[in-house]
């Protein structure tokens, strides 16, 4: 009897423990939100987010590298628990997952060589899979969309002159500015919100509603208690 007590204690030490190992999947070359530092780990402004959400929670948070547009299918299969990497909350999304509510409000632009003539325009680089590449597909039909599975591809073309524009989330051309001379923002900051109003949110499979109600109050909590102002700060803030 003492042993098969001691067995079912421990096991149910073990589920718990088990329930509280988080993994994120995330696509990590979209600086600030998500990138590989020198020594191969995953950081930024997402990756600070899920952590303060785990510290509340109490959980331990782990991070797993994915293609963006495999994200939203690999929520629904499972593969994952969450992904949180900068992914806008959108109507055909949300029947496919469950999002948090949103911890990061979008919006987006283009960026261009500095003194580049955006009416003559014809060739844009954007990130396969994104609600950028739909809106371009969408509403700006003028436009040959070119879809990169990583931005960094995207800088190479535009600097090689084979793109003439990139079209993104605007803390992250801020972030392809600073680092990349000679680019800059060309044509009007967009704010459809059919595409960018509901801005970006974390995305659970649609069984896990328990898991979404931790993060929103987690949530909520870091935004009360400042932490998420100074995640905030320490990646959006332009150096």
């Amino acid at each position: 009897m003492k042993k098969l007590l001691l067995a079912t204690i421990l096991l149910g030490t073990a589920f718990v423990a088990q329930a509280k190992d988080i993994t994120f999947a995330m696509e990590p070359t979209y600086p600030p939100f998500e990138f590989t530092n020198e020594k191969g780990e995953i950081i930024g402004f997402d990756v600070d987010i899920a952590n303060a959400l785990c510290k509340e929670i109490q959980a331990n948070c782990s991070f797993k590298s994915q293609a963006f547009d495999a994200l939203i299918q690999g929520v629904k299969q499972k593969r994952f628990d969450a992904s949180i990497s900068g992914i806008g909350i959108t109507e055909a999304r949300q029947k496919q997952v469950l999002f948090s509510e949103p911890y990061f409000e979008s919006s987006a632009a283009f960026i261009a060589k500095k003194g580049s003539d955006f009416s003559k325009a014809k060739t844009i680089g954007v990130q396969n899979g994104t609600t950028y590449q739909n809106y371009l597909l969408k509403e700006k039909t003028n436009f040959e969309v070119k879809a990169y599975a990583s931005f960094q591809d995207a800088l190479l073309d535009i600097q090689n002159g084979r793109i003439d524009a990139i079209f993104g989330d605007i803390p992250v051309l801020v972030d392809m500015i600073n680092k990349t001379p000679g680019l800059d923002f060309i044509g009007e900051k967009i704010d459809n919100k059919a595409y960018f109003g509901n801005g970006l949110g974390i995305a659970t499979n649609k069984s896990n509603q328990a898991l979404v109600d931790e993060f929103n109050k987690a949530l909520a909590t870091i935004k009360a208690n400042g932490e998420y102002q100074k995640i905030y700060d320490k990646w959006m803030t332009a150096k």
